[in-house]
């Protein structure tokens, strides 16, 4: 029977444990580029089974928070890459969080201070981080985006396709595709957020059509076992809902099995809330969900996520229920969680006031053990 601190392979990502450490949005790569402090703030993680970064911005226009680093430009792929080496020198294991955010932003994040763009044009009624006029950092509403023109997509799909190889030229082990949490691709997905009617909007199959396509793109140019994918069923995170998620995330499964995939990462319930919450008629069956994603061949190693303690992670890799577990705002604070997982010991409480923005304090002054 496996055990949270057994080894695992996750397609050609060899993991020393099945500790795994969520992607943490902290605000601190100014004009998009990953700083020396990126490098050791993950390499401090290093001992994690495998480390997935903070979301990642595919493009300019994908950028939806002041300060969160993108993979678009030399300079930043430079900097990714001072991370990478440090996580590598320490014995870990990275992957990049590929993002777009759609709608979740703001016209000051903007190429040309342009509208967001957007499945459809409804404004989410969520917050985004921007500098204000002071050069402070403050939240505020996201601005009301404009609909993606068909002619539009291919070239934001081939935007996943191109950071995906700078990635691996950043020298990082794989990628994992952000598609929840209410930003783009999940856009697609939900129909509260997608209320086209062309090929992209409508039935789910149309509306899990963009998804297709980014992965494909992602996969046919890194491969398969280099690849994996954040999905979040329920999850209210910046206004997505759908009634009827289950049939959704069963297609969305079945459809990404044949690629060969490194791993799933799903976010059960609300993301950074109740496990238990659900949409639609009825909870959420996510164990249905994994074996139709093994029905139909779907090898990935499974990853659970959302506010799970040592004894939940246990039982999960135990019962079967997931291969590996990922922690996020544990390992804000616990830069050595690896260990005090495994030893019992008691956790660093977290510094709310220092997540999001601001220098090395709250960030890579958190002590370990030693």
């Amino acid at each position: 029977m496996p055990t949270l601190f057994d080894p695992l392979t996750a397609g050609a990502i060899p993991l020393a444990n099945r500790i795994v450490m969520a992607p943490l949005t902290r605000n601190r790569s100014p004009d998009a580029i990953p700083q020396p402090r990126t490098a050791l703030y993950y390499a401090q993680r290093a001992s994690a089974g495998l480390i997935v970064t903070e979301a990642t911005a595919i493009s300019h226009q994908g950028q939806g928070y002041a300060d969160v680093p993108g993979l678009y430009a030399p300079e930043q792929i430079d900097g990714w890459r001072r991370v990478t080496d440090a996580v590598h020198a320490e014995g870990g294991r990275i992957v990049v969080q590929l993002w777009h955010v759609g709608r979740i932003s703001h016209t000051s994040l903007q190429p040309d201070d342009q509208a967001p763009v957007a499945p459809s044009a409804i404004r989410a009624e969520s917050k985004t981080f921007i500098h204000n006029a002071d050069g402070q950092g403050e939240f505020v509403d996201t601005s009301t985006p404009r609909a993606l023109e068909l002619a539009e997509l291919p070239g934001i799909v081939e935007d996943y396709r191109r950071a995906a190889r700078a990635a691996i030229d950043a020298g990082f082990d794989g990628v994992e595709v952000h598609a929840a949490n209410g930003y783009l691709i999940d856009q697609f997905l939900r129909a509260g957020s997608n209320q086209r009617t062309d090929a992209y909007g409508g039935s789910i199959e149309h509306r899990a059509r963009f998804l297709d396509e980014v992965m494909h793109a992602v996969v046919d140019e890194i491969g398969g076992d280099r690849t994996g994918i954040r999905l979040s069923p329920v999850t209210p995170a910046n206004d997505a809902h759908d009634d009827a998620p289950q049939p959704l995330f069963t297609h969305v499964v079945e459809r990404l099995a044949p690629l060969g995939l490194a791993f799933v990462h799903v976010i059960e319930g609300a993301t950074g809330g109740d496990r238990g919450y659900s949409q639609g008629d009825a909870p959420f069956d996510y164990a249905a969900l994994k074996a139709a994603y093994a029905a139909a061949g779907g090898r990935g190693a499974w990853i659970v996520n959302n506010d799970y303690d040592k004894a939940d992670a246990d039982a999960a890799i135990a019962s079967g229920h997931a291969d590996a577990v990922a922690f996020g705002r544990p390992f804000i604070a616990n830069p050595d969680l690896v260990r005090r997982l495994r030893e019992d010991a008691p956790l660093n409480p977290p510094d709310q006031a220092t997540f999001y923005g601001g220098g090395d304090h709250g960030y890579t002054d958190y002590p370990t053990l030693d």
